[in-house]
């Protein structure tokens, strides 16, 4: 048990010092930074509520040693520390402050021409059909589709309490093995798909100025350069500072694909910092789970043994027909499991 002293010592302070930033009016004035705070108030909550359990077991434990007329309850509350105990270890795991967000996924055609194109529509319905099965929200924000069917690229959000702790693994090049429907000879083709997903972020924690954006608008354009309507009402939308472009034309009014853009950008702005802050972090608290960058392979999807494996925790399956139908769980709960097991290792608890 003393290995997790110091870490509740240390959850203690932390938790009494962010309730007194909280109180103090310079912070409660600053929007932003009163919402930063109030944020890691919140998820320090559950972890600083199993310390005082666990701490008062402790307590209790120690005076029924004393008694011995309460001798006989020492069992229980040794069942009841140490429990306490694995529920403190998992919740002192240094939690991603982005994982309750909502996210914005991007959904890209990778190898393979037109088969990837297809292939890009199967993640994509994939994914969508994994959010109803969450019990989250979808909303198409762009959507390039492509001549023969599935996607060049769609971006979508998904809304939801921790959807951001769910989806952050579906990230990076998910890789196809099947037969085209366009090939005559019956050969296995390999295409990809590439997946990026970003926390969405809220105005006051991405601070963005106007004087940094340069914004384009011009004429819609459906497949194949036809025009959609005739009015300039497209946006794109360039951050000078980073060289990030968003590009939005799929709604008929200005407004709304400027309001489209101005979330992806912010999005986009933010995941830029979180990888900064990642970087920043020593090797043995990063997650070694997979960076989520889109030239990271993590499954493989092969038809004809209607088999998908996740090459990030070596886990095989057969039973592509309703992984693709959204059925993911399992794989989010190995990962989820796996990373951890791996953050308490880093931990030294």
């Amino acid at each position: 048990m003393a290995g997790i002293e110091p870490l509740v010592e240390e959850l203690e302070r932390s938790y009494t010092e962010l309730q007194a930033r909280l109180s103090d009016p310079a912070v409660y004035n600053d929007h932003r930074e009163a919402a930063d705070v109030g944020r890691r108030l919140k998820e320090l909550e559950t972890p600083y509520k199993l310390a005082v359990a666990w701490q008062e077991a402790r307590a209790d434990l120690e005076d029924v040693r004393n008694d011995t007329e309460l001798a006989s309850m020492a069992g229980d509350l040794e069942g009841d520390i140490a429990r306490l105990e694995e529920e403190l270890k998992a919740a002192l795991v240094e939690r991603d402050p982005a994982d309750s967000k909502d996210v914005i996924v991007e959904i890209r055609q990778g190898v393979g021409g037109d088969e990837a194109a297809l292939w890009a529509g199967d993640v994509f319905r994939m994914l969508s059909r994994y959010a109803e099965r969450r019990g989250f929200k979808t909303e198409i924000l762009s959507a390039n589709e492509s001549e023969t069917g599935g996607f060049k690229e769609v971006v979508f959000a998904v809304k939801g309490d921790g959807a951001f702790s769910v989806y952050k693994y579906e990230g990076g090049t998910h890789r196809v093995q099947r037969v085209p429907e366009t090939e005559s000879q019956g050969r296995i083709h390999t295409s990809t798909a590439t997946v990026a997903v970003m926390p969405e972020a809220e105005e006051v924690e991405v601070e963005i100025v106007e004087s940094d954006l340069k914004i384009d608008v011009y004429r819609s354009t459906g497949p194949g350069g036809q025009s959609v309507n005739t009015t300039d009402s497209a946006v794109r939308i360039t951050h000078l500072p980073t060289g990030v472009v968003v590009a939005m034309q799929d709604e008929k009014s200005q407004l709304q694909n400027r309001q489209k853009a101005m979330r992806v950008l912010r999005a986009r702005l933010y995941e830029l910092e979180r990888e900064k802050e990642q970087a920043r972090l020593s090797a043995a608290r990063k997650s070694q789970i997979g960076t989520g960058e889109r030239a990271e392979k993590i499954r493989t999807y092969n038809f004809a043994e209607n088999r998908l494996t996740d090459h990030r925790i070596k886990l095989t399956v057969h039973r592509l027909d309703q992984i693709l139908d959204g059925d993911l769980g399992e794989f989010t709960e190995a990962i989820q499991a796996e990373d951890r097991r791996l953050s308490l290792e880093a931990a030294g608890v």
